[in-house]
């Protein structure tokens, strides 16, 4: 059995009504183990040896009610190989809690604070979760996807896995966040095998931010005189009569609601495009 050695941070901002974990390991595919996360609920990470069915049954069990620590102690006690786990959570309170078991191989520890559960397990020393920790503090009030982003990026300068690096996930949800309304799936990006997995996961980002982003509607463009001739003519190089079909084959649909405004973003990747 093969530790998943890792970092990771699950955390909320409660103010916006998400939940999150980000994490990197030198383990393939660790956004298949590590993250778990439902919104009003709480976020959860297993590692280490780690124990798949705490994913599933911890979420069960915050929502039944049980505080964070609570599922920790619940969690840990049914399982006869909890020396060799490792699990962080945070309840849909923002109430945190971290468990490490003597198993686990050095370094290993976690730290908890408001909104926040940070652990690692085989890092190169613990200023590895201490930066996690200090970041998530530092960087309050910023959107909870970069707040993530940038501790995992703390993480690794401070050190990381004293293996390497390999796969990287980041997972946040928020209600009816996600796809057309539809989803409560805000993020769901995942490095599976990659030499620069967090540089990676940023690049994803990227493009999941220009896909499914928002831009203040105030920042939108009215489509109206030279702006709506220079759309019109655009989308006919390309092929389209509305910009609602060049959106739906460009994957911006998103980004599109009715012809008489548009969204800077989708105006310049129609320029990009034609």
């Amino acid at each position: 059995m093969t530790p998943v050695a890792t970092y990771s941070i699950c955390a909320c901002d409660l103010e916006a009504g998400q939940w999150g974990v980000a994490t990197q390991s030198r383990f393939l595919a660790v956004g298949s183990v590590v993250p778990w996360a439902a919104p009003h609920v709480g976020a959860l990470a297993t590692q280490s040896y780690a124990n798949p069915r705490y994913g599933p049954d911890g979420l069960a069990l915050l929502t039944d009610g049980l505080s964070a620590e609570g599922v920790v102690d619940r969690l840990t006690a049914a399982d006869p190989d909890r020396e060799l786990r490792q699990l962080g959570v945070v309840d849909s309170e923002g109430r945190a809690a971290t468990f490490t078991g003597s198993g686990c191989h050095d370094w290993a520890g976690g730290r908890v604070g408001r909104g926040y559960a940070a652990q690692g397990n085989i890092l190169v020393s613990g200023e590895v979760v201490d930066a996690l920790a200090g970041t998530f503090e530092a960087t309050a009030g910023a959107p909870l996807v970069e707040r993530l982003l940038d501790c995992l990026d703390a993480a690794e300068a401070a050190g990381g896995d004293r293996r390497g690096r390999q796969s990287a996930a980041l997972l946040v949800v928020e209600r009816d966040g996600g796809y057309a309304g539809l989803s409560d799936t805000l993020v769901d990006l995942r490095i599976d095998d990659h030499a620069e997995p967090l540089g990676e996961l940023r690049r994803l980002y990227g493009i999941h931010d220009l896909l499914f982003g928002t831009t203040p509607r105030e920042e939108w463009l009215p489509l109206e005189g030279t702006l709506a001739d220079e759309v019109r003519e655009r989308l006919g190089r390309l092929g389209f009569r509305t910009l609602d079909d060049w959106a739906g084959v460009a994957n911006l649909e998103e980004r599109v609601d009715g012809d008489t405004t548009i969204d800077p973003v989708v105006l310049e990747e129609l320029r990009r495009e034609s």
